[in-house]
């Protein structure tokens, strides 16, 4: 790829919206496979009391709309600010009580599982249903959150709007209020140009040094795929 065309891909721009400023990619096919739009706000003539606690409004008791949801609240609902990376908002935005508990539990996957998403680990990957063909490679999250890259004696990108389906592979029975490790991933995927889907085998490596960084990898992996439905499902 040119650096002339990933320049355009990543490019954004500063926008004003009704819920506050949004740093959006300059073209709109270009955005994050794991965003969320703008929802519309409920009209103000179908709203006269707070959608939460039926408060009714009038001249002490102010209007406000969720910028997650739309819906009208009260300031006491409808009080808290709060990041939301998903809709590209640059500052904290007025959310109700419910959108701002999904936006807080959302803020540990941009805070940390993204990053070790980017930073990448290293599996061994096999195309297809042949582990004879098996290749050690690094897969990483590009920067703009579009494509999975992998890197080793061969290249591919695989655009993460295309993944149809994620499979979690862990290895024995986890502890009581535990989770089990995850060793190893499957994901089918369209590839432009070829017709039907591929799949895509990731397993962690024996190797202690780096197989704890392919766990970490593999649970952000596990996490962006249920961002990614929650986006489609919109």
């Amino acid at each position: 790829m040119s650096s002339e065309v990933a320049a355009r891909r990543d490019a954004k721009k500063l926008v004003r919206s009704p819920s506050g400023l949004r740093m959006v990619p300059e073209h709109r096919a270009f955005g994050s496979p794991f965003g969320l739009e703008e929802p519309p706000w409920v009209p103000d003539k179908e709203c006269p009391r707070c959608m939460q606690c039926d408060a009714k409004f009038d001249f002490l008791t102010r209007k406000h709309h969720c910028r997650r949801c739309g819906k009208c609240f009260c300031d006491k609902c409808c009080g808290q600010k709060v990041a939301l990376p998903r809709m590209c908002f640059v500052d904290p935005v007025r959310q109700c009580a419910a959108c701002a508990l999904v936006s807080r539990k959302e803020a540990e996957f941009y805070d940390k599982q993204l990053r070790v998403l980017q930073s990448g680990a290293t599996f061994r990957v096999t195309f297809g249903d042949s582990s004879e063909k098996s290749e050690a490679m690094a897969c990483r999250l590009s920067s703009n959150q579009r494509f999975l890259l992998l890197d080793g004696d061969s290249h591919h990108e695989i655009e993460i709007a295309h993944i149809s389906a994620v499979q979690t592979f862990a290895e024995g029975s986890p502890p009581a209020g535990g989770s089990a490790r995850a060793t190893g991933m499957s994901l089918q995927y369209s590839a432009p140009g070829s017709e039907g889907v591929t799949q895509l085998t990731l397993t962690a490596g024996e190797d202690v040094s780096t197989r704890r960084q392919s766990t970490a990898w593999l649970a952000a992996m596990h996490k962006a795929t249920k961002l990614l439905y929650e986006s489609r499902d919109q």
